[in-house]
């Protein structure tokens, strides 16, 4: 529309906020909120891609006989306990609608397309996805996304398509409800490590450790594994100064802006070098976003041309929606802190706050955080391999996880390969894997066509083995020698069998 220079001059951004007691965080929201959406377009686009095979009709953990055992199991208590639309149908098809439909969803967002109700739709598809996705959506950054997403709910404006020139101010009581995540995310993540009394991380030789005993570690890893003692030290130092310190930042006062983008460039950097050497699918995304939500209109027009001002309050009911709903999870988000605070602490009990944390554990969306608490020193693997004979055994390989030594570790990121992942856990504990291990030799055994996609290779084509077993090797990344030599990138060793050869047979007791 066009506006006389008199107009203009009165109502530039920049005016605005001179005018006003403090900065302005509408350009701020916008930003926030949009990449927020290419998270959850990421999320689940990347879910769609394998969640038949992880928990559809013929998956490792099929999600209608999850909900059968837990309706069997708990009653009526069940639909509180798994709060999810998959009630009312889990098969391929709902799987696929909850997932590919997120995906939409997240284009309305990214679009500012009514995003208020387009991200109240995300947060619970993907709550219903969480909850029926066991062990293969149980991460910190599943939780997080799902927090994340809720306060993004709340911080969004009523409008329906996006604004030329004035949005709403964001409310400030949310945004700052945002910041505290953030604070929360990043000091917990440093104190529980600080605190595990885990001796890798306090005599600063984790990082020894850590890049070859990651779960999905790139090639950069290898390099970063190949530094000096020292140089690791002096990262781990970097690492808790970045977790332990920058967070503080966030509270400084109005008069010192510049220390709030401080800690968001230091938080920043400190996500960029852990997703430069590992594969941790939307988390480090998720938690730069988090970061940039720290920073005015004043400082991002520095680096963003949009022309964007506070212009009319929202509603007062929306405003009062927000208000009573962030009165309610303010105090539900400090006990979770003070939680994992006090676990920390020497002698630590539970507390009468236990109860009202079990119960609002079931959203998923109020968590305490702490990635690495205590690090891993060794790397075992677990090899699948098949036989027509159980004589002749050849080897699955995966995707992404360690398998073939020759074979060049690659980036993945944001795509999570969910399966990939999990074997690493399992390699660490097989007992607590059995249930959905067995799930995944039961489909190697009959060919399931969304299980074995789920893998590399095929060598077995035509059709499917007769035998499966779970072979044990413990990994670690070559020598500059090593690797000169053969061109390994890995160096493995074989300690044993977690199984004898299984059949379909084998396995014909198990349940789904």
């Amino acid at each position: 529309m066009d506006v006389t220079p008199h107009q203009a001059r009165d109502n530039s951004p920049t005016a605005r906020e001179t005018s006003t007691a403090g900065p302005t965080y509408v350009l701020s929201r916008w930003l926030f909120l949009r990449l927020l959406g290419v998270v959850y377009l990421i999320a689940f686009t990347s879910l769609a891609l394998q969640v038949t095979g992880l928990i559809g009709e013929h998956g490792i953990l099929p999600a209608t006989a999850f909900l059968d055992r837990t309706r069997a199991l708990h009653g009526g208590a069940a639909y509180r306990l798994f709060p999810t639309v998959c009630w009312l149908g889990a098969g391929d098809g709902a799987l696929r609608v909850l997932c590919w439909g997120g995906a939409a969803l997240a284009l309305l967002v990214v679009a500012g397309v009514a995003q208020a109700p387009a991200l109240a739709l995300l947060w619970a598809c993907y709550l219903s996805l969480s909850a029926v996705g066991q062990t293969f959506l149980w991460f910190q950054w599943d939780g997080l996304l799902l927090e994340t997403g809720l306060l993004a709910v709340l911080y969004a404006s009523t409008r329906w398509l996006p604004s030329r020139g004035r949005e709403p101010e964001p409310s400030g009581v949310v945004r700052w409800l945002v910041w505290l995540l953030l604070f929360k995310l990043m000091f917990l993540s440093g104190m529980t490590k600080l605190a595990s009394g885990d001796p890798a991380w306090r005599h600063l030789t984790a990082l020894d450790y850590h890049f070859w005993t990651q779960p999905l570690p790139p090639w950069t890893a290898w390099y970063a594994q190949q530094l000096p003692g020292w140089v690791h030290q002096g990262m781990t130092l970097g690492m808790f100064a970045i977790e332990l310190g920058a967070p503080w930042l966030i509270f400084a006062p109005r008069r010192f802006p510049g220390l709030r983008v401080a800690a968001c460039v230091l938080l920043v950097l400190g996500q960029l070098g852990i997703a430069l050497t590992g594969n941790y699918g939307f988390f480090n995304l998720l938690a730069i976003v988090l970061c940039l939500a720290l920073l005015d209109d004043v400082t991002l027009r520095r680096v963003l041309p949009l022309r964007l001002a506070a212009g009319e309050a929202e509603p007062l009911w929306w405003r009062r929606v927000t208000a009573t709903l962030a009165a309610v999870i303010a105090p539900l988000s400090a006990l979770t802190f003070a939680r994992e605070i006090s676990a920390t602490l020497p002698g630590a009990r539970g507390s009468g706050d236990a109860a009202i944390l079990r119960a609002i554990a079931p959203v998923r969306s109020v968590n305490g955080y702490g990635l690495f608490r205590v690090m891993t020193t060794e790397r075992p693997e677990i090899v699948i391999e098949g036989s027509r004979d159980s004589v002749h055994w050849w080897e699955y390989e995966f995707r992404w996880k360690p398998g073939d030594v020759t074979r060049r570790p690659g980036f993945v990121a944001p795509h999570q390969p969910r399966l990939d992942w999990q074997m690493w856990f399992a390699a660490l504990d097989p007992a607590g894997a059995e249930a959905w291990l067995a799930g995944l030799m039961r489909g190697v055994l009959e060919g399931t066509p969304q299980v074995v996609s789920l893998l590399g290779a095929d060598p077995f084509p035509d059709a499917p083995p007769r035998y499966v077993r779970l072979a044990y090797y413990h990994y670690r990344f070559s020598t500059r020698a090593e690797r000169a030599r053969t061109g390994a990138w890995w160096s493995r060793e074989l300690t044993g069998y977690l199984t004898r050869p299984v059949s379909r047979a084998d396995l014909s007791l198990h349940q789904r």
